[in-house]
């Protein structure tokens, strides 16, 4: 098993710049993310932001994991039942679709990762509803951060928030460790048992970004290598964030004001 690596402290710092830049770009996008706009002009508007304004790099484009062919965008954009990795476009977003856009950046080395759900024009109540309990199951995963807690608590709370709503967790892809490396150890799934997987430690950083399905948790490829769709056609949601196991709890990296406050319900240590 991969060994987690444990920030030191400048690694830490470079990695609040990084989070915090990632969140911004998805600040900055959000109004035009309206019905009518290409998938293909966020992923520009986005592209340049990153480049001309931050100064930073686009972390997906050119991508290439083994068995991949590099990724052609700055930003993935999955819209309805398109899980993740959706490629932008010529796609037009119409009234009642949902997008996840997921932005990644890399400043001065380090990677910040985040995604958000935006809900066009007059999305149905189960469209709002799916994206709600998947905001709420990445926060409960969240608060399980500490040290001395497990990956396992982390995705049985967000099994069973989903499963409890009705929906389905996707098994074939988790969060990740990030740092100076985009995807490193530990492997954080969505599902589990309490008290099994690695143990945390202060310095880990991690994404936790599950993605929940409305329908059944198969999933199909699409023939671009990179897009993963919902097998029934159902719907799919996805919320990401950045975390830091700190000596008390956790840190948000990726937190900025334009994401939703977190869930009342939620008891963060």
């Amino acid at each position: 098993m991969e060994s987690i690596s444990i920030k030191t402290a400048e690694d830490i710092a470079g990695m609040r710049i990084a989070g915090r830049l990632a969140s911004e770009v998805l600040d900055y996008i959000t109004p035009f993310v309206q019905v009518g706009v290409t998938t293909g002009e966020l992923d520009r508007l986005c592209h340049e932001y990153m480049v001309n304004v931050q100064g930073s790099i686009p972390a997906p484009l050119n991508y290439c994991p083994p068995g991949y062919t590099p990724y052609p965008k700055a930003i993935c954009t999955s819209v309805n039942d398109v899980i993740c990795h959706g490629i932008p476009g010529d796609r037009v977003l119409k009234s009642g679709d949902s997008v996840n856009l997921d932005i990644t950046i890399i400043k001065n080395g380090y990677h910040g990762d985040t995604s958000r759900m935006f809900l066009l024009g007059e999305p149905s109540i189960m469209t709002k509803r799916l994206s709600e309990i998947t905001y709420e199951c990445m926060w409960l995963g969240i608060s399980k951060i500490k040290p001395g807690a497990h990956l396992g608590d982390i995705g049985y709370v967000i099994q069973q928030h989903a499963e409890k709503a009705g929906y389905s967790v996707v098994r074939e892809f988790c969060g990740h460790g990030i740092g100076k490396i985009f995807h490193e150890a530990p492997q954080v799934m969505h599902y589990g048992k309490p008290g099994t997987m690695e143990k945390l430690e202060a310095g880990m950083i991690f994404t936790v970004e599950p993605m929940i399905n409305a329908g059944r948790r198969e999933i199909r490829e699409m023939g671009d290598g990179w897009t993963i769709r919902t097998k029934d056609r159902s719907l799919s949601a996805q919320w990401e964030h950045t975390v830091l196991v700190t000596e008390t709890g956790f840190e948000v990296l990726t937190l900025s004001a334009g994401y939703p406050p977190i869930p009342d319900f939620i008891k963060l240590a």
